[in-house]
């Protein structure tokens, strides 16, 4: 079995905001920071700190677009590892495969309390391998963050990205 520590593994997390007063908000890109993927010939089993989460960036059009001060980026990251993700209560999400191939990966994502089968292509890019995954947070039991009555709120459906070097 091989492990690839965090320096191996990069996993973004991309939300989408909406609502009435989703024109002052920002798509955001968040990065695990601490993880870990366990990888055998025909399985991989991975676990991700749900308290981790850091900000990347802000994005436009699916492009970073920069405008994020500090003091905006931990406020933010408080948000998401305490009241969306509930960090104290669930410290760890875990992923294990049940199908693994060059193409796909197919697996139980326990996240929040909560395990859901959840599959991906797979592709290659140079010596790595990428799975993106969409995931509806309600699914896991997840309450979508949302602010001033309901008028800023992030969309339920979130991009995963986990692209595992060689």
């Amino acid at each position: 079995m091989a492990r690839l520590e965090a320096s191996k593994v990069q996993v973004r997390v991309y939300t989408f905001k909406e609502g009435l007063l989703s024109a002052v908000a920002h798509d955001l890109e968040l990065e695990v920071t601490r993880c870990a993927v366990d990888v055998e010939p025909q399985r991989l089993v991975a676990t991700f700190d749900t308290s981790s989460l850091k900000v990347v960036t802000a994005m436009k059009d699916g492009a970073s677009s920069g405008v994020l001060l500090s003091p905006m980026k931990a406020e933010i990251e408080k948000n998401v590892v305490a009241d969306v993700l509930e960090a104290r209560r669930y410290p760890e999400a875990r992923f294990e495969s049940t199908a693994l191939s060059e193409a796909s990966v197919e697996g139980t994502l326990t996240l929040h309390g909560v395990a859901r089968r959840v599959g991906a292509a797979v592709r290659v890019e140079g010596l790595a391998r990428v799975a993106e995954f969409t995931l509806d947070q309600r699914d896991f039991g997840i309450t979508p963050y949302s602010a001033m009555l309901g008028t800023l709120k992030i969309k339920p459906q979130v991009k995963v990205r986990v692209r595992l070097s060689a």
